[in-house]
């Protein structure tokens, strides 16, 4: 058994399509992938105010919901002489729940921003009442925001977890093994498929933990515990650079505590009598 805590998810957050009110908001404001910069007197992220954002420029602002009692937006904007960054260059400084909705945001601006004509017919769309879709206005297709189903996986036998480094990844950095979904494919055939691609074995016993939403650029990352079965290790040698069985009590360098791929495996140390 483990005493792990999986971060909750915002239970401070509706999502909703219409306001319920005009009072003052959350402005998430948008530059393509990128976010505006704000922070408080503690040097964490936050969003902009009413009035920050009224001095903007914006290209268009969508309604999220409620987090609390304060309305939340997405706000789209082109040009700016404003400070804009990757969301990524702000995590360890943000609040959780503030990056889930700075990421919502960055995905419902690039949703509406890339689907003003239909893929169809080629003709406009408006934006539907009842729920977040953009409609056409000939044939009457419905486009909602991309989303991007993949798994995550942390294999595992014994006291050793098997983890690996992708190309992109800073060197010495090691993480759990993770992709995408393929059309007609259940979550557990991708886990086992998307094993046995990236480093050539196979896993028996799968244990869902939990999810993240992740707006690099629009997954939905579901996370898996897999027990090791057979095979030696072969590397997908375009994509994972190094993969190696680690003891728990002696990992490499491994992500840092906001993302699921770090939940993983700390769960699994906490089943097993260790910490890291």
């Amino acid at each position: 058994m483990s005493n792990y805590q999986w971060p909750e998810a915002n239970a401070n957050f509706r999502s909703l399509i219409v306001p319920e009110s005009d009072d003052e908001g959350l402005y998430f404001v948008c530059r393509a992938d990128e976010i505006l910069q704000r922070f408080d007197d503690e040097g964490l992220w936050r969003p902009a105010t009413t009035e920050e954002f009224s001095a903007l420029e914006h290209d268009e602002s969508h309604f999220m919901g409620y987090f609390g009692d304060d309305p939340c937006f997405a706000v789209s904007i082109s040009n700016s002489d404003a400070t804009f960054a990757n969301l990524r260059a702000n995590l360890g400084k943000i609040n959780p729940a503030y990056f889930d909705l700075a990421g919502r945001a960055i995905q419902v601006c690039d949703w509406s921003r890339t689907h003003k004509f239909c893929g169809n017919c080629g003709a406009k769309t408006t934006q539907a009442g009842h729920d977040r879709s953009m409609v056409c206005s000939a044939c009457k297709l419905s486009f909602y925001p991309r989303l991007s189903p993949s798994i995550i996986v942390l294999v595992h036998r014994g006291e050793e977890v098997l983890l690996g480094r992708n190309h992109m990844f800073p060197k010495g950095l090691f993480s759990t093994l993770a992709g995408f979904v393929e059309p007609g494919e259940s979550i557990e055939e991708t886990v086992r498929r998307e094993v046995k691609e990236e480093v050539g074995v196979n896993v028996g016993k799968l244990s869902y933990r939990g999810s993240q939403p992740w707006p690099f650029p629009n997954s939905l990352m579901l996370g898996f515990h897999a027990e090791y079965d057979d095979g030696d290790i072969v590397l997908q040698e375009d994509e994972i650079a190094e993969a190696d069985w680690f003891r728990c009590d002696d990992l490499p360098m491994i992500p840092g505590k906001f993302a699921i791929s770090r939940w993983l495996i700390d769960e699994y140390l906490s089943m097993r009598g260790f910490d890291y």
